[in-house]
């Protein structure tokens, strides 16, 4: 017979209730400055809806209205160092956060209040309303929030989104050799994302500084939780990740306030993540001013029970208990709460004179400029002074014959040893004698700390990146093993680090280096090979490099660092890896930001291409017998394009050869053609014509493969029929 023995989890999961001796022993002014706190914050999300219900708020609303005690009560122990984020539900932890970073010493029943305070309330209304006054100058609305000074890391509007990121936060405390902690607040939908559970991993098998703070308010948007998961009790996810997990009362702000303290005890003594699940419940609907009755998923019965349980409700009736407020003072609070976001909202709207009486607009005079629409998509070129060298002003006795990946890890080795802020992290980077093709050797050994294996989850890590960079304290250096994987971290690139500096105000730096192998004829298929370069350039934000030469790769890698935007550096692993070429005994130079480079000179026809793809450019033309001119783009993206060099080029030989190893599907030359089209129409005596692989992905056949990719030979048949074209010309 089988014997079957019941294992225990190794991390403990508790409920946590706070009892009526608690509020009796907790101190006065604590209990008072809580309530006003929630009042503060209910008053705000009210005339939000208020200016949500005339259209004046344009997006989403998410109040947060019956969810202000798990808000208050988790805020209140955390200091400016600590950092939070959360979700597209959160103005209630952004204020909860501001304000009490504003007025550490807490809020007193009746005081005025404070300039800080009130210029905490009206630059948040202003953010929700997208004007130019808001944190984020009207970029974010209700969805963005981010305050960088007090620890307001941002909030999200992808469900899931932000966790990852807190775990980065979290890493650059632990590395900072703090007691800060991060605590990212998502809710029950979240609980079920890959990155939510990605994170969780990755924060507790590294023992990270961070708080998963789970807001259970039984619903996303219309799904109950029981509807989306067998065990909605979702603090049960921690146990599977050997986290410490509990359980409390929502709606009790002193419990949640009690509870932090017993939670950020133990994740700032370095024991590594905890998750706190509050039941609560959102009183309205997903978005907007009306409960979520109103569109038949939830009764009336049910919103009605909850709402007896209203935070503001319990919290007042233990200060009427204890004597600490009377109810005439508690009314009053009410008011003055009420009045001064009134007065807020008058000094952002009038009377619309295009409207119905009583109609009103947003104040012209307050929108943000037209103008600033691009503005901080990415930051200014740095001032490289005089490291910036040219291939020219290098000497025969500066160069050594070395392989490409080697090349990389040379001066990987140098950044490292030069800037103690530098982070590697990827899958097996810690291992393999520098990962699987050496591409970090050397650097476990001599930078031990610095050089992170990860778990196989591109979400996970690659956000914690993002994270680390958004903190900036440090750089981090994030490796995926294929190019490929950037669909399984597609969130976290695209969504989130791509657009972070733009989406919060265009202010602050995403400095960060993604470093992608492509794996093009290495035989390993679909799935293996994919060409990123078309995708990453149609994306926002991103600085895209392109070395195809060991030369190259240090003079642009140098380069990328410098800037203070997340840069995509380009690895061909079986075409570039292993040859052997001229590489730097200057490990420190930088070649010249958004600069091309001319490989051959020519006047019959311009041959654009990258990577590997230049070497097989120039070999097509001496093959072909065909003068071509062969520009190597080195930066992709479109604000590095180097287009004072592609413009001299085709106006002198009129014609135009867009070269790509690559797929159709997601071929770089695409855009590219089009806009040499439109910015060049006049200079060129024909279409502009295109080499790239096919529309299927690479097999594993090595007959299918060859066939599928862009070769040599394939560039030869494009010259020659150039040639024939412009022999045929008139």
């Amino acid at each position: 017979m089988p014997i079957i023995e019941p294992l225990e989890p190794s991390a403990s999961w508790n409920q946590f209730t706070a009892t009526a001796d608690d509020w009796d022993a907790a101190d006065p002014a604590l209990l008072a400055s809580m309530t006003v706190q929630m009042h503060l914050i209910r008053a705000f999300e009210e005339q939000v809806l208020d200016l949500a219900g005339q259209k004046l708020i344009n997006g989403p609303a998410h109040s947060s209205i019956g969810q202000e005690g798990g808000a208050v009560g988790s805020a209140i122990p955390l200091t400016v160092e600590d950092q939070i984020n959360g979700s597209h539900r959160g103005h209630h932890q952004f204020l909860a956060k501001a304000l009490h970073a504003v007025q550490p010493d807490g809020f007193s029943i009746g005081d005025d209040w404070t300039p800080e305070v009130v210029t905490v309330l009206r630059r948040t209304l202003s953010e929700i309303a997208g004007l130019s006054e808001g944190y984020c100058r009207g970029r974010g609305g209700s969805m963005h929030l981010q305050w960088k000074e007090v620890g307001a890391m941002g909030t999200n509007a992808i469900v899931g989104g932000a966790v990852p990121f807190a775990t980065g936060f979290a890493m650059a405390h632990k590395l900072a050799k703090t007691d800060a902690v991060a605590v990212t607040y998502f809710g029950d939908g979240a609980s079920n994302i890959g990155s939510t559970l990605e994170a969780l991993n990755i924060a507790a098998a590294w023992k990270l500084p961070i708080v998963f703070f789970i807001e259970n308010n039984q619903y996303a948007v219309s799904t109950t939780v029981h509807e989306s998961t067998a065990d909605p009790r979702l603090s049960v996810r921690g146990l599977g990740f050997g986290i410490p997990s509990w359980r409390v009362d929502g709606q009790d702000a002193l419990a949640v306030k009690l509870l932090m303290d017993e939670v950020l005890a133990h994740v700032r003594s370095g024991e590594g993540p905890a998750v706190v699940e509050a039941d609560t419940y959102r009183f309205f609907h997903q978005n907007g001013p009306f409960p979520g009755s109103a569109f038949g998923y939830r009764s009336k019965e049910e919103e009605a029970g909850w709402r007896a349980r209203d935070p503001l409700q319990l919290a007042e009736a233990h200060l009427e208990r204890l004597d600490i407020a009377t109810r005439e003072q508690l009314d009053a609070l009410r008011k003055q709460c009420k009045a001064v976001m009134q007065q807020l909202s008058d000094t952002i709207t009038e009377p619309d004179p295009a409207g119905r009486p009583g109609q009103l607009r947003i104040r012209p005079e307050l929108w943000p400029s037209a103008s600033f629409i691009d503005v901080g998509i990415r930051g200014e070129w740095p001032d490289a002074g005089d490291r910036v060298r040219t291939e020219a002003d290098f000497t025969d006795d500066e160069l050594v014959k070395q392989r490409f990946v080697d090349t990389i890890a040379a001066v990987m080795h140098r950044r490292m040893e030069t800037d103690d802020s530098v982070i590697v992290l990827g899958e097996d980077v810690h291992k393999l004698n520098g990962g699987s093709r050496g591409a970090t050797k050397g650097l476990p050994q001599d930078f031990p700390g610095r050089v992170l294996g990860t778990p196989i989850a591109e979400a996970g890590f690659t956000g914690l990146g993002g994270g680390v960079a958004l903190d900036g304290r440090f750089y981090p250096v994030v490796e995926l093993m294929y190019a490929d994987f950037i669909w399984v971290a597609a969130d976290q690139i695209f969504n989130q680090i791509g657009r972070a500096r733009h989406m919060f105000g265009g202010d602050h730096d995403m400095a960060m280096l993604m470093r992608l192998k492509i794996g093009t004829t290495t035989g390993y298929g679909s799935q293996h090979s994919m060409d990123p370069a078309g995708i990453l350039s149609n994306s926002v934000g991103w600085r895209i490099i392109a070395p195809s030469t060991p030369l190259d790769y240090v003079g642009l890698l140098n380069a990328a660092m410098l800037t203070r935007d997340p840069v995509a550096v380009l690895e061909h692993d079986a075409d570039l890896y292993k040859l052997e070429g001229l590489a730097p005994t200057d490990l420190d130079f930088v070649l010249p930001f958004g600069k091309a480079a001319v490989r051959r000179e020519g006047a019959e026809v311009t041959l654009i291409s990258y990577l590997s793809m230049v070497q097989r450019c120039l070999d097509a033309v001496e093959q072909s017998g065909v003068d071509g001119e062969v520009i190597d783009l080195r930066w992709l993206d479109r604000a590095s394009l180097d287009w004072q060099t592609i413009e001299a080029s085709v106006k002198k030989t009129n014609r135009v050869v867009i070269v790509e190893q690559g797929a159709q599907g997601t071929s770089y030359g695409g855009w590219l053609a089009g806009e040499i089209s439109r910015r060049l129409f006049d200079w060129l005596d024909a279409p502009v014509l295109r080499v790239q692989g096919g529309e299927a992905a690479p097999s594993i056949s090595k007959a299918l493969e060859t066939a599928a990719n862009a070769n040599t030979d394939d560039i030869v048949a494009a010259l020659a029929r150039e040639r024939l074209h412009a022999e045929e010309d008139p």
